[in-house]
């Protein structure tokens, strides 16, 4: 499982810092920095199972940090490519 967070993290260091402490408290995940992207991003991923996003959140915060998952978003200007009947008549594997 790989959740993908928008954080207020800015620095390298800052980053560093908390992915030591992810690893640290969860030994299950492993997460990266994206400083470059504009929202800061922070990617998680967990090599057992399901992501308890709460708790990552809460960490961030204990550090005064703040966290939210970032949604996935299907645009709207491609409605029918992402509909089951197209995957189905146009996708052949």
């Amino acid at each position: 499982m790989i959740e993908v967070f928008k954080t207020n993290v800015i620095d390298t260091g800052q980053a560093n810092m908390l992915v030591d402490q992810i690893n640290k408290n969860f030994t299950d995940y492993r997460a990266n920095f994206d400083l470059q992207d504009c929202d800061n991003i922070l990617r998680v991923k967990c090599i057992t199972g399901l992501i308890q996003s709460s708790l990552l959140i809460n960490l961030l915060r204990e550090f005064g940090f703040n966290a939210e998952i970032l949604t996935d978003e299907i645009p709207s200007s491609y409605p029918n490519v992402f509909s089951k009947e197209y995957a189905a008549n146009k996708i052949n594997f």
